[in-house]
């Protein structure tokens, strides 16, 4: 009974799995991110209203990580034909391989954006004490999104390359 569900239906698990992740994953990351720089330009507000467009600027970064998700995830079900077709089509090695495709942007997005939001925090704190310089801020945390990025375009990819209908 198992492994005729396994059979019929593991393929479609494994492959909605890695679209789950990539997508739940990424967007958990860029929600704890955006989470970090918005306590820090909450702060920031209450001394100087005046920042609000820097600090929302700063405070959206971190957020990309959750759209890129959310692409591959659509890409990975497209992948899969599931927006027209038969998903016990899909084999149980093509979802492992969708899976596996979707890891790289789910660990990068979640991590990255972790990590963008509290460089955004910290560039929070620039604009703080110089708000003629909050462009230094955005720029360091453009050198993390650059990560994020290689995650997108690995996961990308890997899904392009992957055949898990056969």
């Amino acid at each position: 009974m198992f492994s005729e569900l396994i059979t019929q239906y593991g393929g479609a698990f494994f492959g909605f799995l890695g679209a789950g992740l990539a997508a739940g994953l990424a967007c958990v990351g860029s929600a704890k991110g955006t989470g970090i720089a918005g306590e820090a330009g909450a702060g920031l507000l209450c001394e100087d209203p005046s920042q609000f467009s820097k600090v929302l600027i700063l405070q959206v970064i971190p957020g990309t990580q959750g759209l890129y998700g959310l692409v591959i995830a659509f890409i990975a079900l497209m992948q899969m034909n599931v927006f027209g077709g038969d998903i016990t089509a899909i084999t149980t090695v093509g979802g492992l391989r969708v899976l596996a495709a979707c890891l790289p942007m789910a660990l990068g997005g979640l991590l990255s954006a972790i990590a963008q939001g509290r460089v955004a925090a910290a560039s929070i704190n620039i604009v703080s004490k110089s708000p003629n310089d909050w462009s230094k801020g955005m720029i360091l945390c453009i050198i993390v999104e650059f990560y994020a990025i290689l995650s997108l375009l690995i996961s990308f990819l890997m899904l392009l390359n992957c055949n898990p209908l056969g």
